[in-house]
């Protein structure tokens, strides 16, 4: 492959005009769009006017004016298509963790008499960490976690399964779980399923009402670009809405929460899942940052977010220099999210020296070096560039020097 192939590609790609609705930093390759999405010009003026005419203007009128009120629902059901969710199933609020906490304790509700919750030992840990919290809060006879390797779920989904708590997208290797054959298998054994979309929403097609799942929790900050701890979502199959019940009973959930009842009512639908007030700087930034998705066909995503890490895989197997690098990721792109994994020694120093020269990917501990392809603002010339970047941080040995082994508070 030549520089000439990779320009072809940007020339023949769909999704190229996108890129021009974002706010890119001059002489800098993201490639970390999987852990925090760039942003978008339309949310700049969005937050401006928000701040500047609706806050600072209008006050209090706002939540009638501007129907602040209504946001969780005005972005839940903009984020619903994106997941293959029909209307009245999403909602946006609070953070992953916490809406996670909301639908463990709904689920387990709803499945009495069972309380193992199966996931596995390398789900993103906020995740395993509110079921131990759940089981710490419940005790360990309503809310006991279980934990297996991802490559023998199956085996392990048994009778005595409360609830089967999976990511789609593996936050290490990518790996892309199969949701439609994992949520049928754990139906049959009368097991609810909640899906973690963080590194699926607005990467890959998601059919969540085609999956016949049950449960799913996702974060508006990644794919979706809604910036730096932008406001998650939940969904909630309409077949449960009727049963479920979830503990974090705050008045905007309330059946009428103007009415100041000291009786709590939860809503009859998905907005019970609404705890407080909802925070409407972030939550207009996501909106507005949700408009970038109008005419724009997921299918057309996934393609060219497997090509781009087709190419990056092809290029960094053509540079002899980098054979130390390890694609931890599969090959195969079909069972695979939008991000590529690689582990290496010096996997962390690597990663800063990257930064440094302007390609920006992140580290994952204990090892891997994580690449992120994000097709709306991806190129095929960003995947050139930052491979012959890496080549150069490898081949010189600049990732040795010890400013590049200074780890800070994030990693």
């Amino acid at each position: 492959m030549n520089f000439d192939d990779i320009v072809a590609l940007d020339k023949a790609d769909v999704l190229a005009s996108k890129r021009d609705e974002f706010d890119l930093p001059a002489n800098t390759i993201y490639l970390d769009g999987n852990s925090l999405g760039a942003l978008p010009k339309s949310v700049k003026s969005r937050v401006a006017q928000v701040v500047s005419e609706q806050w600072g203007s209008h006050l209090i009128r706002s939540w009638n004016d501007h129907q602040w009120i209504d946001l969780p629902t005005q972005v839940g059901e903009k984020i619903a298509p994106i997941i293959g969710a029909e209307k009245g199933q999403v909602i946006c609020c609070d953070s992953i963790s916490i809406n996670l906490f909301k639908l463990l304790s709904s689920a387990l509700i709803l499945n009495t008499g069972r309380s193992k919750v199966l996931s596995t030992q390398d789900n993103f840990p906020t995740d395993l960490y509110m079921v131990q919290g759940l089981s710490d809060l419940l005790g360990t006879d309503l809310c006991q976690l279980k934990l297996v390797e991802e490559q023998y779920i199956e085996q392990h989904l048994t009778d005595d399964i409360a609830v089967l708590l999976l990511t789609q997208v593996n936050f290490r290797t990518g790996k892309l779980l199969n949701m439609q054959k994992l949520t049928e298998l754990a139906h049959k054994k009368g097991i609810l399923v909640i899906w973690d979309l963080a590194h699926s929403a607005g990467a890959l097609p998601v059919e969540l009402d085609k999956c016949n799942v049950d449960f799913a929790v996702g974060c508006g900050y990644k794919y979706l670009n809604g910036g730096p701890g932008s406001p998650a979502f939940l969904y909630v199959a309409k077949r449960h809405q009727s049963a479920v019940k979830q503990p974090l009973s705050g008045w905007m959930g309330h059946a009428k929460p103007f009415a100041f009842d000291a009786q709590y009512e939860c809503a009859a639908s998905i907005n019970q899942y609404l705890c407080g007030t909802p925070s409407v700087i972030a939550m207009s930034a996501l909106d507005a940052a949700l408009d970038v998705w109008e005419s724009v066909k997921i299918s057309d995503v996934r393609a060219k977010s497997i090509a781009l890490a087709d190419v990056f895989i092809a290029l960094v197997h053509s540079h002899a220099s980098l054979a130390d690098l390890r694609l931890s990721s599969t090959e195969d792109s079909i069972q695979r999210g939008s991000q590529l994994a690689f582990s290496h020694n010096h996997a962390f120093a690597i990663c800063q020296a990257l930064i440094e020269k302007g390609v920006i990917a992140d580290f994952r501990a204990p090892n891997i070096l994580r690449f992120g392809f994000t097709p709306l603002y991806t190129s095929f010339e960003d995947v050139w560039n930052a491979v012959n970047t890496l080549v150069d941080v490898v081949t010189t040995k600049l990732y040795a020097e010890p400013r590049f082994n200074l780890a800070g508070k994030v990693t």
